[in-house]
């Protein structure tokens, strides 16, 4: 029998989940998105365990396991957590607070989907598109020699090293421009356009693909492109520029357009899901009593007893963080109850809409600001809390729930990859705690060390998530929530739902995921062009290019990700002690900008022609 959690497998894990998560959470901070980083770790920890005599492919499956749990740990943190400091809960990042919520997040979520693993991998058969593209890539990894594992550890590194160095150039030097932007008046009416260019804003849109790409565009078309020039055709602008002005009215007004269309996406995800939701939750129920001696040992779950009375002990501490907040012990578990309700609901949704269209497209965003949403109109309805504790109780709980999502997703999709290549679940659900544990602990630091170098909800690092999440709160409980762009947004996003559904009839082959363009229409244009341009590339080179083609412009793309993440926060780092620690080189304009253009144009033929291949 092949080991499956070794020692060399065991430390890999926490390694490459530290990696990972600390360079999702600069790319969330960044650009308000993540991907799914469960093939990126397979391939990385392939080329580590092969340097070693003896290792095997559920080593393999166990490392990338736990890495990807931190990955998806880091989505849920950045989403949230950041609002505590956006809406002066916190002046500072409180680093064993912001432990304590996305272990307790990440441990339920892990937990919350252990029952329905049975049913939804076994039983109903899904998918799990992610998980089974990951299962192919570890058998076709463990059936080729050494080298070629050893050639993409090697694409990975020369592709890191490339967005380490452009991100050197770009924050600590300033040597050549982040972004490009302009705009024009036509009869009052400003259209403006930009590009943030950034190699790893491509890659994401390379990994996400066509659809995703020109989806979030059209998001952003409909924001820049249609409800700016048309407020400032009937307001007016205010700012020294054009763009600034377009930019000005897009934050104060236009960008709720997205928050109303990414409550809407939120629903109706879940009413979409609730039959067949219900139908899983009931069929895990019944299985439940499977798991005992008649199952081999190979094929069971964690026991679930321990996993309720673990469920149970989560509770513990985050009813103790409610208290810190509210000073009301009945108040503080009435919130945790309904984080709970809230948590397992939406775990079991990112677990059943990963079984479907992978854990990359699921709809975190929109789950966590419906929670905050409506636990927020709860809290003001139900519980006498003044204003600015009662914003950060509804921020917890949206934190608790967005960590607990994000893993539900991620645990279900690396078991559907277990089952297919032959590995225990329960060794793998032990392993999800391993590196949610490994993440939880780390993300702390990362967060202090990145809002004391560069400010969370700055231009440098703008939390568009976050951000997000803390002007629902903070509008809900003053009062001054841009209802009439919410409700225009929820018009907007049932129109776009209808039109989704149109194509589904239709047998199309390109959708139109409401939560794609909702995220598309609240992101900054600058964020949004460049992951189409991604996209598109991945569209053309995807035409004739082979198997390893594809998997070399996957881990080209995964490499300029995590290297310019890491290097950022390399960059913060001495900023921590010295913010005049980088000298400035900056090249004058416009040479900054046609350096920086041609730097990213190099990438972007790069990326193609090794995709191509």
């Amino acid at each position: 029998m092949k080991q499956e959690i070794t020692i060399k497998a065991f430390f890999l894990s926490i390694i490459l989940s530290i990696v990972l998560s600390s360079a999702m959470a600069y790319l969330g901070l960044y650009a308000g998105m993540t991907i799914s980083a469960s093939i990126p770790a397979a391939i990385m920890s392939m080329g580590i365990l092969k340097l070693f005599r003896e290792s095997n492919i559920l080593e393999n499956n166990i490392v990338q396991t736990a890495a990807s749990a931190g990955e998806s740990l880091a989505a849920g943190v950045i989403f949230t957590i950041p609002a505590l400091l956006l809406i002066g809960y916190w002046d500072t990042i409180d680093y064993w607070e912001v432990t304590k919520i996305a272990m307790a997040g990440g441990v339920l979520g892990a937990l919350f989907t252990v029952p329905l693993r049975r049913a939804l991998i076994l039983k109903a058969n899904l998918r799990f598109p992610e998980g089974v593209a990951t299962a192919a890539v570890l058998k076709t990894g463990h059936e080729s020699d050494a080298k070629k594992s050893s050639e993409s550890l090697k694409l990975i590194g020369l592709s890191a090293l490339i967005g380490g160095i452009v991100k050197l150039g770009e924050l600590a030097f300033g040597v050549w421009s982040s972004a490009v932007g302009g705009a024009i008046a036509i009869r009052g009416a400003i259209f403006g356009m930009g590009a943030s260019l950034s190699p790893s804003l491509i890659s994401v849109g390379y990994i996400v693909g066509r659809n995703i790409g020109i989806l979030a565009f059209s998001g952003g078309l409909i924001s820049w492109a249609v409800a700016i020039p048309i407020y400032s055709y009937l307001y007016g602008f205010e700012g020294d520029s054009l763009f600034e002005g377009a930019n000005i009215i897009w934050n104060a007004k236009i960008r709720y357009l997205g928050v109303g269309a990414m409550v809407v996406g939120g629903i109706w995800s879940v009413i979409q899901l609730a039959k067949p939701l219900v139908e899983s939750i009931q069929l895990s129920l019944k299985t439940l009593g499977e798991s005992g001696g008649d199952i081999p040992l190979e094929e069971r779950d964690l026991p679930v007893n321990y996993v309720f009375i673990a469920i149970l002990l989560m509770l513990i501490p985050i009813s103790f963080t409610y208290f810190d907040i509210i000073s009301s012990w009945s108040s503080a578990v009435t919130l945790s109850i309904i984080m709970c309700v809230f948590g397992f609901l939406f775990s079991a949704v990112a677990a059943y809409m990963a079984g479907v269209v992978g854990s990359s497209n699921n709809p975190i965003s929109g789950v966590t600001i419906a929670t905050i949403l409506f636990s927020s109109l709860l809290i003001i309805t139900f519980f006498n809390i003044d204003s600015s504790k009662g914003a950060a109780a509804a921020i917890l709980i949206g934190a608790v729930v967005c960590c607990a999502a994000a893993i539900g997703g991620d645990n279900l999709q690396d078991l559907k990859t277990g089952n297919i290549v032959g590995a225990t679940p329960w060794k793998q659900q032990v392993m999800q705690l391993v590196g949610v544990v490994s993440s939880a602990l780390t993300l702390g630091i990362v967060l202090t060390l990145l809002h004391e170098a560069y400010g969370i909800g700055s231009s440098d690092l703008p939390a568009p998530q976050a951000v997000l999440m803390t002007s629902v709160a903070n509008g809900v409980f003053s009062g001054n929530l841009e209802w009439g762009m919410i409700y225009a947004g929820a018009v907007l996003g049932v129109l776009i739902i209808m039109l989704d559904q149109y194509q589904l009839k239709r047998g199309a082959e390109f959708r139109v995921p409401i939560l794609a363009v909702a995220i598309g229409i609240y992101l900054p244009i600058e964020l949004t062009l460049p992951i189409f341009v991604g996209g598109m590339l991945n569209h053309f080179a995807g035409k004739t290019a082979s198997e390893t083609g594809k998997n070399n412009g996957l881990l080209l793309a995964s490499g300029l990700i995590t290297g310019e993440a890491l290097m950022a926060i390399f960059i913060a780092i001495p900023l921590f002690y010295d913010k005049n620690f980088w000298p400035e080189y900056a090249l004058p304009t416009p040479y900054n900008d046609i350096v920086a253009l041609a730097l990213i144009s190099a990438i972007i033929i790069g990326l193609y022609r090794v995709a191509k291949k």
